[in-house]
């Protein structure tokens, strides 16, 4: 995907209040694209030292309550919980899929749900955004980071994808799926517990399977650690922050990591971050 920005994307930046970074070539290398990415990777393009822009998304949200900020303490490790057997989710079709987790009883959280958060999208997308765990808006409306009315974090991610040519409803180069590392809401949204992590990882990972997505763009720490977790075996002991500005690989895919549209509502500071990993996501992308 090109990192030229239309006219339209372009006045969409700045009505968010986006300060934008003068675009590159069609042809530029990606060197020279991931140059002004702040934190670039080696892998990406060396000596990328650059100051990181002032951008924002938008300044009319305000915080709403959310737990899981990106600076306590991951969940503890993965402990081994009841056995999983993963060939027969493994050899599942799309519907099937979707079926399964909506009737899936394989943990206590089928007990306190009023639905299971599937996803939302294209399931033959370039792009798949992996949040943390369904909010109390998500449980009711069956639908990862909700844009029903008056949901903040919905309407940031939608504003967020956007900025960068995507859409929840897009096709072709703007299409996107968005899931959930859970897909079952923890009661009063605390943080998921080690074996619910553990229970849900065999969707997520079919999901990825059968996506087949270019980028996986995870959004908080719980999504982080269970499509971390086997090749970074630490992940429960950093924090989020440490985790971005680099590519990580999930079964192949890369993986770049940012901070959940619920912190940055509440820490808007860091949306200048959050744009600078956009922007790394791009990049792979561009080189891919």
């Amino acid at each position: 995907m090109s990192l030229n920005l239309d006219p339209r994307q372009r006045a969409m930046l700045e009505a968010m209040g986006v300060t934008l970074w003068q675009p590159l070539a069609a042809d530029a290398p990606i060197a020279q694209v991931a140059a002004a990415i702040p934190n670039a990777p080696e892998n990406i393009a060396a000596n990328a030292n650059t100051q990181r822009p002032a951008a924002r998304f938008d300044q009319k949200f305000t915080a709403p309550k959310s737990t899981l900020a990106p600076h306590q303490p991951l969940p503890p490790a993965l402990a081994p919980g009841p056995a999983i057997d993963l060939t027969p989710v493994a050899t599942l079709d799309w519907p099937t899929l979707q079926t399964t987790v909506a009737s899936c009883q394989a943990c206590g959280l089928c007990q306190g749900r009023k639905t299971t958060v599937f996803g939302t999208g294209d399931h033959q997308a370039r792009w798949l955004v992996v949040g943390d765990a369904p909010s109390e808006a998500d449980d009711a409306q069956g639908q990862p980071f909700t844009d029903a009315p008056n949901q903040l974090t919905g309407q940031l991610l939608d504003n967020m994808l956007k900025a960068v040519g995507l859409a929840r409803n897009g096709t072709g180069e703007q299409a996107v799926f968005i899931t959930n590392a859970l897909k079952c809401r923890p009661p009063a949204s605390r943080n998921p517990q080690a074996d619910e992590i553990a229970q849900c990882e065999p969707y997520l990972r079919r999901q990825v399977a059968l996506i087949q997505p270019h980028i996986i763009l995870a959004l908080g720490r719980v999504a982080a650690q269970s499509l971390l977790q086997a090749t970074l075996p630490e992940v429960t002991t950093l924090p989020l922050g440490k985790l971005r500005g680099q590519v990580h690989r999930y079964q192949g895919v890369p993986v770049v990591v940012s901070y959940p549209p619920a912190y940055l509502l509440r820490a808007p500071h860091d949306k200048a971050k959050a744009w600078a990993d956009l922007c790394l996501a791009m990049a792979v992308m561009k080189s891919a």
